[in-house]
């Protein structure tokens, strides 16, 4: 089967980024890493590109200088199982980053990640109605996503 795997261009900071995201995610790992030699379009010795794994899930990263841009037309979806994991990401995350809503936010390098417990889909997907519009009202509501406020809310 054909593996997918994300792409990541970055101006000059795709070393700076592999070393965030693998303190951050406990099973990870760095992979073939490539410099740029003399005479290349960035300064010899610069990281060109790295391969490496996120809890088992391969990237790629690339310093391509100042022509792309991330935006949130592509996020990294990180699946919690609790609020002491949302908290943990969240935390990590917008040290250096910045919070947007409903569990969105932006890292020091402009990526887009989206920090979401196990408790929000299934809220937001409730047979009743009323009890999905509930939390769905209070996610819209909230930077980072409280687990106990949505249930508070979802059950009235």
């Amino acid at each position: 089967m054909p593996r997918i795997t994300p792409f990541l261009m970055f101006n000059n900071q795709a070393e700076e980024a592999l070393n965030l995201y693998t303190s951050i995610f406990k099973n990870s790992k760095t992979g073939k890493i490539s410099r740029y030699g003399k005479g290349a379009p960035l300064p010899e010795g610069t990281l060109m590109s790295v391969s490496f794994e996120l809890d088992g899930l391969a990237f790629h990263a690339f310093n391509a200088g100042p022509y792309f841009q991330f935006s949130e037309g592509i996020s990294l979806y990180v699946d919690c199982q609790d609020q002491a994991e949302v908290d943990y990401y969240w935390n990590a995350f917008t040290k250096e980053g910045k919070e947007s809503q409903c569990g969105w936010l932006k890292d020091k390098f402009g990526i887009s990640w989206q920090i979401i417990p196990a408790a929000l889909p299934r809220l937001l997907s409730d047979p009743d109605p009323a009890r999905a519009g509930r939390a769905m009202q209070a996610m819209l509501g909230m930077q980072k996503i409280n687990v106990a406020a949505l249930e508070a809310a979802a059950n009235g």
